[in-house]
Parts: structure tokens; sequence; C-alpha cells
């Protein structure tokens, strides 16, 4: 959550030395105002109480000094300003907003004097969710934050039209439990501030009640894991379905390779459901295939509908997937080209990533002459990047056809590799321009020679794709697989945060970019954090061709030195792609988003309290445990931020987090990053500590004004492996 008013820290302390009078010893007495640790002085509260400001004073040290209060709105009855005691210099703020100045003059010397400039700012509240649909009579958590951040968190909540806007459960403040109405239609809910002002500050949510939390309308979905009943081997599922008002699943097609054997279902039916009086964020979505396996998953929605699921019957299957509405309309419109990132096992169970570029000329060819760019791929296979050609990129070209049900079938064709997938239509829009939301096609392998790989492909905004494009702050989550020696257990994770910023030059060797920042990875246990203190130093290239191919340094250090792995990376936008290691045998794939804020590091503890529905986004090995969260993140004011909320696992079920807390950075060396510590956790320990690298979703501009804050987590609890989890509003 996003606030439209928030300040940066002022100076603490303001020294203005006055007259021309000295000392005994010559030298010029100073006077210097102080204000308490975590009181921002431009950033008051109505009615702020006992704020007691300090005088620090030099020759002599802790002289006598006399407090006072001025300004051109000072004047007048009923203290306009506020009052502060002019011995003890405990000041206490007016009930309306104002500008003043405090000012400390010594006693000994009325010419000598130090001043600091307040404010006093109208309290404002944000809620979340901003919207949101609510299921009839079920139950949705709503955030409200005040700000100032010294504000009381103290609330009344109300909802309109009063008749049929549904209840709040007891004693709501901070947070409030709201159960929706027996009837769809339209509700607004609204958070009151309790400070006294003369326009006190309200918060409000747009509020749709519907008959299903998830709209209604063509799916398409994607799931991969790991199948313990079978040797732990590769699972990998995707598809298209349709859901009706009720929420049943009436029509898809469903394609499902399970050690190595690809089938498709035709016929898909089921349900999403979610229990009278339980979290809104959380229900079950249950797939049947004719003639074919019944899954059920575990999962919790997005306040626009997108699901996060985890496997959670007794199929033995472990593994994660996302599901959201298809932008059915906004595909084979004309010529698009897509960047694609997909991972699983080549055909002896070795870990494999592929990241390339796809141009469809809208005809059914892919990367045929004369399209510009060609169609490119870059392969790691096991640690092996000639897999596919002797020297990457690979030229691939290939063809794709419509199916039944939303359905689309690919072939690609290399040097000396033939791929086929099936592919399905899932969110967002083309665009003309660097947004959040960009157009996503799942994509799972149909052939037995690449069993069990599957990722998506993202729509390329046009754009001139050189240095200057990767100008800006970018995060990149990464995800591989631990490199064994005789000492340690298989299926073991390797992960990594990054949050890095590009300058958008070619100043470097060979037209190489500056990039710099801050990183946290999981090795199977093993932290390896660099600091802020101590960022790392990278570079990137500029893409030849205007393709979108990059070249990038990640996961090394300069003190101490920590070699770096290289890393291709191919664009969907601006600071915004597929990546994946170039040589190792970790294999680490992922992927790179913009963090869009006007100076790329704008982010406080306060605009993340709301509602998340939190997942784990890839299962890169059978050892890690995929899990969904409820995540409620609150602050209770003074700097204090909580989180509480729900975990599911496959064979856990359902556990409550208890209290934790989160922090959030603010600074250019690693701004969107902190850290969320969660008092319960699978697997052990029951205090598990992550940090937490945040993104803008749904940002249009490059401003911060009514956007949502998204982000990734990581556990950094030593000797845990880990994997990456993603939380949305």
């Amino acid at each position: 959550m996003i606030k439209n008013l928030l300040f940066a820290m002022a100076v603490l302390s303001l020294a203005l030395a006055g007259g021309c009078a000295k000392g005994g010893n010559g030298i010029i007495p100073t006077v210097s105002v102080n204000v308490p640790s975590g009181v921002n002085p431009s950033a008051l509260y109505p009615g702020q109480m006992n704020v007691m400001f300090t005088a620090t004073t030099t020759t002599p040290a802790n002289a006598p000094v006399t407090w006072s209060l001025t300004g051109t709105a000072c004047t007048g009855a009923g203290n306009p300003c506020g009052t502060i005691n002019s011995t003890t210099g405990v000041y206490q703020a007016p009930s309306a907003p104002v500008s003043a100045t405090v000012t400390a003059t010594l006693v000994s010397d009325s010419t000598i004097m130090g001043t600091l400039g307040i404010a006093v700012i109208p309290v404002t509240v944000v809620v979340t969710p901003v919207s949101v649909n609510v299921g009839q009579g079920l139950v949705q958590e709503f955030t409200a934050v005040a700000v100032p951040d010294a504000a009381p968190q103290d609330f009344s909540w109300s909802c309109t039209p009063t008749g049929a806007c549904g209840n709040f459960g007891p004693n709501p403040n901070s947070v409030a439990v709201y159960t929706a109405p027996l009837s769809n239609g339209g509700v607004t809910v609204a958070a009151t501030s309790t400070v006294a002002q003369p326009n006190p500050g309200v918060g409000t949510s747009k509020v749709t009640v519907v008959t299903s939390r998830l709209p209604s309308g063509p799916y398409a979905f994607r799931f991969s894991g790991y199948d313990s009943k079978n040797n732990n081997s590769p699972v990998a599922v995707a598809g298209s379905l349709t859901v009706g008002a009720s929420g049943a699943i009436t029509t898809g097609v469903e394609d499902v390779v399970i050690n190595g054997v690809y089938n498709q279902y035709t016929t898909v039916s089921g349900s999403f459901s979610i229990p009278n009086g339980t979290s809104n964020n959380l229900g079950t979505l249950t797939l049947s295939a004719s003639g074919g396996p019944t899954y059920t998953y575990t999962a919790v929605l997005t306040s626009s509908g997108i699901i996060r699921m985890i496997e959670s019957d007794n199929s033995g299957i472990n593994g994660s997937g996302v599901m959201q509405k298809s932008s059915v309309q906004a595909f084979n419109a004309g010529a698009q080209t897509f960047a694609f990132g997909f991972s699983g096992v080549d055909s002896t169970g070795k870990r494999v990533g592929y990241v390339g570029l796809l141009p469809m000329d809208g005809q059914g060819n892919i990367g045929l002459p004369p399209a510009t760019p060609v169609g490119m791929l870059d392969a790691n296979d096991n640690g092996n990047a000639n897999s596919v050609c002797g020297t990457p990129p690979c030229t691939v070209t290939g063809t794709y056809q419509p199916g039944a049900n939303g359905l689309w079938q690919m072939t690609l064709i290399s040097d000396t590799t033939t791929f086929k997938f099936d592919f399905f239509v899932s969110g967002g829009a083309t665009q003309t321009k660097t947004v959040a939301g960009p157009l996503t096609l799942y994509a799972i392998s149909t052939d037995s020679a690449h069993p069990a790989l599957s990722g998506n492909m993202v729509y390329q905004v046009p754009m001139t794709y050189d240095n200057a494009a990767f100008s800006g702050t970018s995060i990149s989550n990464l995800t591989g697989v631990e490199v064994m020696n005789s000492s340690e257990v298989p299926n073991s994770s390797n992960v990594a945060l990054i949050v890095g910023k590009t300058d958008g030059t070619m100043g470097g060797t060979g037209g190489a970019g500056g990039f710099t920042g801050t990183s946290d990875q999981n090795d199977n246990g093993t932290i390896i954090s660099i600091l802020p203190t101590a960022p790392f130093s990278y570079t990137y290239v500029a893409s030849s061709g205007n393709t979108g191919r990059y070249t990038f340094q990640m996961l090394g250090n300069t003190n101490p030195v920590v070699a770096s792995l290289p890393f291709v990376l191919y664009a969907s936008g601006a600071n915004r792609g597929f990546l994946l290691d170039q040589n190792s045998m970790a294999v680490m794939t992922g992927s790179m988003d913009p963090q869009l804020t006007p100076n790329g590091f704008s982010y406080t503890p306060t605009e993340l309290p709301g509602t998340y529905a939190a997942a784990t986004i890839v299962n890169n090995t059978s050892g890690v445990t995929p899990v969904v969260e409820n995540l409620l993140l609150t602050s209770t004011g003074n700097a204090t931020y909580v989180v509480t909320g729900t975990q599911n696992t496959q064979s856990g079920g359902s556990q409550s987090l208890g209290m934790g807390s989160y922090t959030l950075n603010n600074n250019s060396a690693g701004g969107g990053t902190g850290t969320i510590t969660l008092p319960a956790s699978v697997p052990p320990p029951s205090v598990a500590t992550n940090v937490i690298y945040a993104i803008d979703a749904n940002v249009v501009t490059g401003t911060k004004n009514n956007v949502i804050t998204d982000f990734f987590m990581m556990g950094t609890t030593g000797g845990t492996p880990s994997s990456i989890i993603f939380a949305q509003q």
C-alpha cells in the first residue's frame, strides 16, 4: 500500500548562532535544538503531546535556555501554533495543521539562540485493500494506517449503504474483520481516524459483493512439482478452463506430464469454494479431468482474483502453481514478440533452463526471415550451455496454431533440437510502454525429450533495447539447485534475491554499464548476504541488434572477493526480463522486475500494511516444501510493524503464524529490502527469519500514488533450505 503523504526524516538538529557576543575564551556560544529519536519535526500530528525538545549549548555546556514558539500563524486566540513549556521545552501540538519555529534562547544572553522548524500536518488514512471483490457472507480483513506514523493508530469503521453493507467483527481498530451481506452490490468501507482535527482523516475501500470471489470467465493455470510416490519424478501441469458465475468450472483442457509421460485431457470440471465464515483469501480449488486425475489445491487469492496454489490432496504430488483470468483477446492481434523463461529437467532427470525470444508474426510463424529480431534461445543443461547449438545464442524458428478450449500448439526448431509445446493465454495485455502486467502465456513441453519443462512467455514491449533501457533499480529472483558433493543431501535448493541499480551507460570495458546493489542467497541453508555497506559491482552489456539480449554478472562480491556468475537476460521491458545462469550446474533461473519509484528507493514500512496472498512461486527441487500463506501486515504506530496470518502446506495442513514483525529499508543502497519474522514455519524451526524485496505493482507511470507494493520473500534461517515466495495484495 502506497501513501500519498510520506515524509523523509528531517534533520534532527539545527543550530543558529545570533549576535556577536563571545565567551571569556573568545569563542562564540551556540545553541542547537534537538528532537527525540523517532520524532519527525516535519510530520507532527494535530494534538500530539509531550514532544520534549532539548537544547545543546556551548561555552558553557548545558546552559539554561528559555523556550518559545514563533511563526506567521502563531498569533491570535487558542494557541494556533500549540504550546511549549518555557522551562522544560515540552511541546503540545494544536488541533489544526500549522508550521512554526521552536526557539531556544540562552538565559544568560538573549541574542544567542537556536531554532528548528516544525510542521503539524493533517492526519490521513489509507485502507487496504483499496478495492476488492468479497463473496456473499464471506470474511475480508481490512487494514488502516494513519499518517504521520506517530499518530495514534485508532479508527472507527463504517460502511455504506447502511441498509445492506454487511457488518464488522468485535472491536475493530487498525484491523477490521468485515463480513459481506448475502446480496450482491457495491459497498464502501471507511476507516476514520480518532485524532481530533477540523477534518478527520478518512480512508476508504471499494467493495463489490459477488456470488463468487473468483470472477467468471476464461482462465489459464500452470503448476509444477514432484511426485513423492514415484521416485520424486518431476510434474508439470498447464491448461485452460472456464469459471461460471457461482465458481463452478465447466469446460477446459489440461496437459499433465508425470515421470516423463505426457497426457492431455480435453474435458475439465471442478470448483472453487471458500467455506462460510472463513477468510475470503483462502479456499479450495478442485480440477477433475475426464478419464484422468482429480487434483485438489489449497489456494489464496489476491484482491484482483489471481490464485496462488499448492497441491493439498493425497496424490503424493508436492508443488505450487498460479491461475488467473485469461486475456484471450490480447493475443494474436498481429505481430508480437515474447521473451520466455522455461525450467525443468532433461531426459536424464538433470535440471535444465532455457531463456529466449520468440517473434510471432500473427500468421502462425516464429522467427522466420525477414522477422526482426530473429528467434533466439540460450540453454543451460546441467552446466552445459551448448546443448542446443554450438555457440549460444541459438537461432530459433518455428510455428504455432490454435487448438481447442484456449490451447495453442507451438514447435521450435534450433540447430540440433526440436521442441514441442502447448501454451495457454493467461492475464495481462499488450502495451506500448513499460508498465506492469504485460500479456503472459503459460507453456508446457509435450515431447519426451524435454519432460516436465514449463514456464512463462511474456510480451516484449516495443522499445529500443540498449544500455539506456536498463537505467534504474530492479529486483531479481533466482532459483536453482545445490551443486552436490558427497556429504550433502540430494534435492537441495539454491535461491537468491538481488536489488540492483543499473546506470544506463556504456562507460565500461566493451560498452558495459554499471550495476551495483545488495543481495541475499540461501544455498542449501548456507546464508550469503552482500550488505549495503559492502555492495557488489556487476556489469551488463548492451544487447546486440536491439534484440533485448543482455549479459549480467551476478552473485559476486568485491570485499571479500566472491566470483560472480554470468547470466543472460532476455528483456520484456525496461529493467524487466528472464534470467538464466550460463554455465553452472546450479542452473539458476528467474526473472528481473523493476522498482518503479521516482528515485528508485522510496520505500517505508508503512507502505506495506494490508492483506497478502503469498505462495512459493516455483519448486526447483523435491526437497522444497511449498507453502501458501494468508499474511496480514499492520502498523500499530510508533514505528511498530507486525505480521500475522495462516500458512498451509500439503502435509502439514493449516497453522497459525502467530505474531511476527517486519521492517523495510528506505535508502539508496538497499531500498525496498527488509525482514519478516514468522513465529511458525514449515519446515522447522518454530521461528523463521526471512528477507523481503519489494516491488511496485500496477504502476502505469513512475509515480507512487495509489499503487500496491508487492514483495518477494526468502528464508534466511541458517541450516534451512528455502524457496522464493511471492506476496501480492
